[in-house]
């Protein structure tokens, strides 16, 4: 477990905080897990090397995670740590490229048109993770998957109103073209950090649809499942608190420094979803007002 964790520790993700609140073996699936989409991100993301380059690498990642799904050796570290988590859970290949398809769309789709071709992106990206790591949690209810699926979304839409200079800057710009056009806001703009009243309209929109996921997320977690996603659910309470900071801003995203919780904010998320689960008061800490 010695790369995961490295890689894991590194990366000083907010889902890497989410993992102190499981137990040790849990941790090591999930750190694992972490390490492979840390890998598989980064392999596609540099851009001093060519998409074709990248495409390749992410290639032999689905080869090698095919082969720790079928019971063979993988060649590389991180699938190796992974591999007896993929065996005792049972995850499925078919999430692992469900994963690296949404990574190969950042090679070369820097545009979306609507929410829903957004959505599949978020889907594939995020959701997908959530599908896998609820296996290393352990639920009861299959509504939980549907849980996932909306907190994926939801966490998902809510880094894409936090990253829209950093994304810019790589000429990519996730805010669906339909809803730039529905408040005058041009892509030209986004290009050259201008904020504006329109794009104050324009991401209360986005912010409202991520909105939307994070109350779909809190109905659809059965009762039973909400002491075993713990840590999820301390995610969704982190990346709430990250949507609200950003609408008290005003989504003034267009600033060198995004917009993030402090250390104090996180430890205090942190114990209050430790106390949540251990008293009983089970029900989320977000999607509300």
């Amino acid at each position: 477990m010695q790369e995961s964790r490295t890689i894991t520790r590194r990366s000083a993700s907010n889902l890497a905080l989410a993992f102190v609140l499981l137990p040790k073996h849990k941790r090591d699936g999930m750190s694992a897990l972490y390490a492979f989409c840390r890998e598989v991100d980064d392999a596609a993301d540099d851009e001093n090397i060519p998409v074709a380059e990248r495409r390749k690498r992410l290639g032999a990642w689905r080869s090698d995670i095919e082969r720790a799904c079928k019971g063979q050796l993988p060649e590389m570290a991180v699938n190796r740590e992974l591999q007896p988590f993929i065996q005792q859970h049972k995850l499925p290949f078919d999430l692992f490229d469900e994963l690296i398809r949404g990574v190969e769309m950042d090679l070369e789709i820097k545009r979306y048109d609507s929410y829903e071709e957004l959505e599949k992106y978020c889907y594939r990206v995020a959701s997908v993770v959530g599908l896998l790591s609820i296996e290393i949690f352990g639920y009861t209810h299959p509504a939980t998957r549907q849980y996932a699926d909306s907190l994926g979304k939801a966490l998902q839409l809510t880094n894409i109103l936090r990253d829209v200079r950093s994304d810019a800057e790589r000429g990519r710009i996730y805010l669906p073209r339909t809803v730039l056009a529905k408040f005058g806001v041009t892509e030209e703009e986004i290009l050259r950090f201008k904020y504006s009243e329109r794009f104050h309209a324009l991401a209360s929109d986005v912010a409202q649809h991520a909105r939307n996921y994070y109350q779909r997320a809190r109905q659809t977690l059965p009762e039973q499942d909400r002491r075993s996603m713990a840590a999820a659910e301390l995610m969704g309470s982190v990346y709430w608190r990250l949507l609200r900071k950003l609408e008290l801003q005003g989504f003034d995203v267009f600033g060198p420094n995004p917009t993030r919780l402090g250390t104090t904010q996180k430890l205090l998320l942190i114990l209050r979803t430790w106390y949540r689960m251990f008293s009983g008061a089970v029900v989320p800490n977000y999607g509300v007002s």
